[in-house]
């Protein structure tokens, strides 16, 4: 193996896979909803963290929005 490589001829790239790095996000949620996941991660086999990822990616692709009314 060479002791020095000369890197100034290289051409640079950008990394494609960047867009697919995760962010980390702290979030508060409530029980049954983490209960939840988790007994679906349990049937699937996924982590559910990974479900619920794919459940908000999901929500965000189709463009879903929460219709709420509150009560007065």
């Amino acid at each position: 193996m060479k002791e020095h490589y000369d890197f100034s001829k290289m051409k640079g790239k950008k990394n494609p896979y960047t867009k697919y790095l995760k962010q980390p996000v702290t979030m508060r949620l409530d029980c049954e909803s983490v209960d939840y996941f988790k007994s679906l991660a349990e049937e699937t086999g996924i982590p559910y963290q990974t479900l619920i990822n794919l459940y908000l990616r999901d929500c965000a692709i189709n463009h879903r929005k929460l219709e709420m009314q509150w009560a007065s």
